[in-house]
Order: C-alpha cells, then structure tokens, then sequence
C-alpha cells in the first residue's frame, strides 16, 4: 500500500503543480485574448489564436522549469518539437471550439467568446495533460532519478549523473 499512496501522492504533486502553471497560462491567455479583441480589429478566432501562442511559450517555460523539472532533460530538441506538436494540436482543439460557437451558432457577443474560449482551454488541457506527461516531458527511469536525486559530487548542475550513453 506504501507504494501506491507514493504514487498517488506523486501525480496529485503534478496535477497540482501542472494546474499552477496551467492556470497562470489560463489567465495569460485569455487577458491577450481580450487584449487583442479590444486593440486591434482581428477576428475573434485570429486574436483567440495569437493569445494561445503566447500561452503556450509562457507554460512550456513554466513546465520545463516548475512543474517537469526533475523530469528528462537529455533531448531539448525532441522536447521541443514534442511540445509544439502537442501544442498545436490542443491549439486546435481550443480554437475549434471558439470557431463552432462563434460561426457554426453564431454566438459572437464578447462574453461568450469569452465563455467558449474558456471551454476550449478546458478541453484543450486534458489532451495536453495527457500527451505532456506521457511524451514530452518524460520520467527518467528509477535508476537514474534515485541517482540524481541524491547529493554528491557528479550530481551538480556542472555534473549531470551519468547515463548508459555516456558510461565507458
């Protein structure tokens, strides 16, 4: 039972933390959104699109560095490609749903593209929970997070523990 609570107790830790970071994501994007509506003449679905991409630069800094920090950090390149795909697919997902309320129903009054913008983040982030944890910012494995996790020489910031690709 002690290992399952350990685990529980690890992904609520994330949930949280992940929630953190979502949640000031959440408040940048939609006050760029707004920003954006109410300066410029865009259509709501453009400006909806701009203010995702500003989130999704604001949270992949607060994941790498917060929430996934302990997390893999061997492959920058693939993280980051990872990242931006699974991105856009939720930036997709989120402005799909702006898009159906606003042009498929016609609902286009400020709050409620505030309403569905809100609802596409919702979904959006369920995808991207999933698809963050499971691909991009991936565990290390038991061996090599006990390594790294306990205090020495080697283990510093200068020193990163060493993996099966670097040992003789």
């Amino acid at each position: 039972m002690g290992h399952g609570a350990s685990r529980l107790r690890r992904i609520v830790r994330e949930v949280a933390k992940f929630g953190a970071v979502g949640g000031a994501g959440v408040l940048v994007n939609l006050v760029v959104f707004n920003l954006v509506r109410h300066t410029t003449d865009l259509q709501v679905v453009r400006a909806s699109v701009i203010a995702t991409v500003v989130a999704i630069v604001f949270n992949y800094v607060g994941f790498r560095y917060f929430t996934y920090r302990d997390r893999d950090k061997s492959r920058r390149t693939r993280e980051m490609t990872l990242f931006l795909l699974f991105s856009a697919i939720g930036l997709v997902i989120e402005n799909g749903v702006l898009y159906t309320a606003t042009y498929g129903f016609g609902w286009d009054t400020p709050l409620q593209n505030n309403v569905f913008k809100f609802l596409g983040i919702g979904i959006a982030t369920l995808f991207r929970f999933w698809s963050y944890r499971s691909w991009v910012f991936r565990a290390l494995p038991a061996r090599e997070a006990a390594a790294a996790s306990e205090p020495g020489p080697g283990n510093g910031p200068a020193n990163p523990p060493k993996t099966k690709q670097q040992v003789p």
